[in-house]
């Protein structure tokens, strides 16, 4: 049988670009996401990967409801080997630090990293029970953001988050190592993705004037890549480590 990996935030962006990376690598997919809007098209990009798709509604921050999720996801494939907690939202909006209202600060605490650690938890826990298949390598992994430990004072509830978030990677991989899950952060840097369209002039403009060495956009088909090769296992001497896909935006230049 082929593992199941869980990706939350399935339906569009590096969600969607992951779904098919891991179908390509031989996971079948559970995708989950607040609506259904755009799931057939992820859907579609895991049938042409060679995998199967379920989609499932939920609301990540919505943590009383982890147990059905992780419960409807492990009944679809048999198991789980894989979650991806990918779902994550920015600041309700940008501008002065001092003007951060609590509500924008506890929707992206509650979303990217409550949601995810307890979301984590849930899935690690059943993957440690009894009935848990042994079908290949298994994993958790945060998508975080370079904003982890970029300070970008604009959305600092969303650097908060993100931080919190990457903390909670190294604490799960710390106790999990021992009974061989594998548990990787990824910080995607400047991605072209619809939640980065409203601000594609100025970072365009950024990029080519160096914000990184790399100077173009990076494509959530390369995060989505990333992803599943820690997956499958092919860094397998690794834990609680953070994969910078930025192109090299996290460098410290003179």
């Amino acid at each position: 049988m082929r593992p199941a990996a869980l990706v939350t935030g399935a339906r569009r962006g590096i969600g969607r670009a992951t779904c098919a990376a891991l179908a390509a690598r031989g996971f079948d997919v559970v995708g989950a996401d607040l609506e259904a809007e755009g799931a057939a098209e992820t859907e579609a990009a895991v049938a042409a990967a060679g995998g199967a798709f379920r989609f499932l509604a939920a609301d990540v921050a919505a943590t009383a409801a982890h147990g059905a999720l992780v419960d409807a996801a492990w009944a679809a494939f048999g198991g789980l080997e894989c979650l991806v907690n990918n779902a994550g939202v920015g600041a309700l909006a940008r501008g002065d630090l001092l003007d951060v209202s609590e509500a924008s600060f506890d929707r992206c605490l509650g979303v990217n990293a409550r949601g995810a650690f307890f979301l984590a938890q849930a899935v690690a826990r059943r993957m440690l029970s009894a009935d848990a298949p042994a079908r290949g390598k298994r994993s958790l992994l945060f998508v975080s953001s370079a904003n982890a430990f970029m300070p970008a004072v604009e959305r600092g509830e969303y650097c908060v988050s993100k931080a919190a978030a990457s903390m909670a990677a190294k604490l799960f991989a710390i106790r999990l190592a021992d009974a061989g899950i594998a548990v990787h952060e990824i910080r995607p840097g400047v991605i072209r993705t619809d939640m980065t369209a409203a601000v594609a002039d100025r970072y365009t403009a950024r990029i080519e004037a160096g914000l990184s060495p790399i100077r173009r956009w990076g494509e959530a088909e390369e995060v989505g890549r990333a992803i599943a090769a820690l997956a499958a296992g092919d860094i397998p001497f690794t834990t609680g480590d953070a994969f910078h896909i930025d192109g090299g935006l996290h460098l410290h230049r003179l």
